[in-house]
């Protein structure tokens, strides 16, 4: 799959981001050679495992939708269960999604996790939508946050990649970076941030959506991966 460099955020709101328990000054400043080289990796080091677990908090005005799940980043395939808080549980179910189709499964009791085989009928097949819903703008940019190669450590300090701050994620110690844009086309996103840890692990991310006034948030490695099966009638994609 050919993987096109991808472009920065470069007019993204400077958030003031507070540090762990490590004291110091807060707030942007440039990388060093060696958060360079964690944020050009990143995307690439969930493409070499293969996949990834991933719990995904989509913001919306009636309450919020959760899904738990796990992308396979060679497919570029997501499923899990998908549950609706405050008012809005309409939409609580299964959910496999790539980057073209979202598949749903209505449920009004949904499991904990998603079937590790998922049913074979009681599917809803639509197109995703590029812009202007949250959940699917969501659900493109937790596909894209893993490629085939690294990004060019070269090209980010010159459009505006800055260490932001440090945080602690699951146990982790992360640096959190204002990097990549995930996916521009879905999301005309103006900032997106990385909590990357020393080896170049990606602990978790957030971007802003045009369409909402708080963030979407993908948290990973609270659970162990369970690989991706695709919906019985579909192919995933190579």
């Amino acid at each position: 799959m050919a993987a096109a460099v991808i472009g920065i955020a470069a007019a993204a709101t400077t958030t003031v981001v507070l540090l762990g328990d490590s004291g110091g000054p807060t707030g942007p400043r440039a990388l060093t050679s060696d958060e360079v080289n964690r944020l050009a990796i990143t995307r690439f080091l969930n493409y070499q495992a293969g996949g990834r677990a991933v719990t995904i908090t989509v913001p919306n005005t009636s309450g919020g939708l959760v899904i738990t799940g796990s992308i396979d980043y060679r497919t570029h395939t997501g499923y899990g269960v998908v549950r609706g808080t405050g008012r809005d549980t309409s939409s609580d179910g299964l959910i496999q999604w790539t980057t073209t189709t979202v598949l749903v499964h209505p449920m009004t009791d949904p499991p904990a996790a998603a079937p590790a085989s998922p049913p074979a009928s009681g599917w809803h097949s639509r197109p995703l939508q590029r812009s202007g819903m949250a959940l699917d703008s969501s659900l493109a940019i937790a596909l894209s946050l893993g490629n085939d190669r690294p990004d060019n450590a070269a090209l980010l300090p010159q459009n505006g990649a800055a260490w932001v701050g440090q945080d602690e994620v699951h146990g982790h110690r992360t640096d959190i970076m204002r990097g990549p844009d995930a996916d521009t086309k879905a999301t005309t996103s103006q900032t997106v941030r990385y909590w990357i840890g020393a080896d170049g692990t990606m602990h978790r991310v957030q971007a802003s959506l045009a369409s909402e006034p708080q963030p979407v948030v993908f948290d990973f490695d609270r659970r162990k991966y369970v690989p991706v099966q695709p919906v019985p009638g579909t192919t995933a994609a190579p």
